[in-house]
């Protein structure tokens, strides 16, 4: 479980002090997590403080009941928490064998490496001796990266708008991807997204706005709320 208590988060801007997170409450034990809501509303900003990338100004995060919140991203990440960039990091002279291998921390078969590739929609031939650089597109990259996070099975892995920045048969794929994932990984997934697909085979959705949590529930109680401002959205904006 990922407890979230009272956590918030400024930064200085224009010699004020501007809040990002606003006394965030959570409690977070479904197996599949989606965190939606408004451009700069602080999803990625919350995504980045749970992987210990940002330290929050004040709060507490546990999980599975201990207090993660003086580690940062390489503590948290042999406490069990993955995080996928919205823009996947190249690794430079390394192959996808070696990147998978390197994430497991262990050795690993090429059969196991193979089998880890598939799941996620890659021709293992095709790709497990491909060096991690340009020649890859973004899709493949982060399918990559969701072999890697597969690979190390994490007790919460994090993915911040995987669907950023790639094509619609990307898109497809990993969609796809997720919803194998949600069926077979053990552990918490957390995925940042605005992509209606994606919501819709979460357990759980978080709708945060203004840097606070403004609903929490299943899909069929969370989707008519975020369809409805959409629509209003829309009808305004027709107005203007």
């Amino acid at each position: 479980m990922l407890e979230l208590r009272n956590i918030s988060y400024e930064v200085k801007d224009a010699q004020e002090n501007r809040e990002i997170l606003k006394d965030i409450n959570l409690s977070v034990d479904n197996h599949f997590v989606a965190v939606t809501g408004p451009n700069g509303g602080g999803k990625s900003t919350l995504a980045k403080i749970i992987a210990g990338i940002l330290t929050p100004t004040s709060g507490q995060i546990l999980l599975d009941g201990k207090d993660i919140t003086p580690l940062g991203i390489t503590e948290r990440a042999k406490a069990g928490i993955s995080y996928a960039f919205q823009q996947p990091v190249h690794f430079k002279g390394l192959t996808v064998k070696d990147l998978i291998t390197l994430a497991a921390g262990r050795s690993m078969s090429v059969s196991e490496i193979c089998n880890i590739l598939s799941e996620v929609g890659l021709c293992a031939k095709e790709y497990i001796d491909r060096e991690i650089n340009a020649s890859l597109s973004g899709g493949e990259l982060k399918r990559i990266e969701i072999a890697m996070i597969t690979a190390r099975s994490t007790k919460l892995s994090i993915f911040d708008e995987p669907e950023a920045g790639i094509d619609l048969w990307s898109f497809n794929s990993l969609i796809h991807v997720f919803e194998r994932m949600r069926k077979e990984i053990n552990g918490m997934i957390l995925i940042i997204s605005h992509q209606e697909r994606i919501l819709n085979i979460a357990d759980q959705i978080i709708l945060l706005a203004d840097g606070e949590v403004s609903a929490v529930g299943g899909k069929e109680e969370i989707m008519p709320k975020l369809l409805g401002a959409s629509r209003t959205c829309g009808a305004l904006a027709d107005k203007a």
